[in-house]
């Protein structure tokens, strides 16, 4: 398998004839070029987890996730990668046949088991997954890298850019993990703005100050609530269509659960004149174009 490649990281312009008109200048680092698999903040964010666990000699990785999860087939990526096994704890019923995320984290050696949303949702671990292996021999991580480790990684995405060079960081937010390490590594004076892409969930802003619990400096946690579309992994018309027509005029693919909803929301921000002119954006592209497999073939150009 690949490895990770930091050198492929890019910043590329979004030169959309909107951005110049009102003044500002768009950017986006491109962390989904780092692996054909283990795309985007992924990585980044499993990195310290998978050295601490190879640290207390663990077997593997046991970790939560829905059918078609960046985190669950990165995860399972990234254990391959390092000589660790991976179990995934998957919301829902077992699928007839297996979505291809599922399919792929097997193939890298995931062992799945199937919770049922109560259960999931207080992380109950399914009983027979003692039948496979003793609980202490696997180490857990949360769903999307949730946790110390998670931010600590993430807190390194900015070193891949001249984030000075930057008036604004911009990011989709599921758990929040993304976006509490780059406000720990961005300068006093930046503003750091997430893009949340799950529907009515107005406990991300205190998952992000608990896991700024303790960080030195105070920062305003300022996240959009208005560019779900529906919710986790929901999509539209509109939507879609954005997502063709910024990368017709971009290059750059989007996914419609995370970066095509942060990309859409930044526009339309930037058409009300959210930022200031002379503002700097710089948009963090997640990866997880994996995702898209789940759209009818030929709905994205990309």
């Amino acid at each position: 398998m690949e490895d990770i490649k930091y050198d492929q990281i890019t910043i590329d312009r979004a030169e959309l004839p909107l951005f110049s008109e009102k003044g500002v200048g768009v950017s986006v680092l491109r962390l989904d070029k780092i692996h054909p698999v283990i795309s985007g903040n992924k990585w980044f964010k499993l990195r310290y987890y998978l050295d601490d666990a190879k640290l207390q000699n663990k077997k593997g990785i046991i970790t939560f996730g829905g059918a078609y999860s960046n985190h669950i087939i990165a995860t399972a990526a990234a254990c391959a990668l390092n000589g660790l096994g991976s179990i995934g704890i998957i919301r829902g019923k077992p699928q007839a046949p297996r979505s291809h995320t599922l399919k792929a984290a097997e193939n890298y050696g995931m062992k799945l088991f199937f919770s049922d949303y109560e259960n999931y949702k207080t992380k109950e671990l399914p009983a027979d997954i003692y039948d496979y292996t003793e609980n202490e021999e696997f180490y857990l991580i949360n769903e999307g890298g949730y946790g110390a480790k998670g931010v600590e990684g993430a807190a390194e995405i900015l070193n891949y850019c001249s984030k000075e060079a930057f008036s604004h960081i911009c990011c989709g937010v599921g758990s929040g993990t993304m976006m509490a390490g780059l406000i720990r590594a961005s300068h006093p004076k930046q503003s750091v703005i997430g893009v949340s892409i799950l529907k009515n969930h107005f406990l991300l802003e205190q998952q992000v100050r608990d896991l700024l619990s303790e960080s030195p400096a105070e920062k305003e946690i300022n996240i959009i609530h208005d560019y779900h579309f529906g919710g986790y992994a929901k999509q539209s018309p509109e939507l879609l269509l954005f997502m063709n027509e910024f990368y017709k005029t971009t290059g750059i693919p989007t996914d419609f659960v995370y970066t095509g909803k942060l990309m859409f929301a930044i526009h339309d921000l930037i058409q009300k004149n959210f930022f200031p002119p002379a503002s700097e954006i710089l948009l963090i592209h997640s990866g997880g174009l994996q995702g898209n497999k789940s759209l009818p073939e030929r709905t994205l150009m990309f």
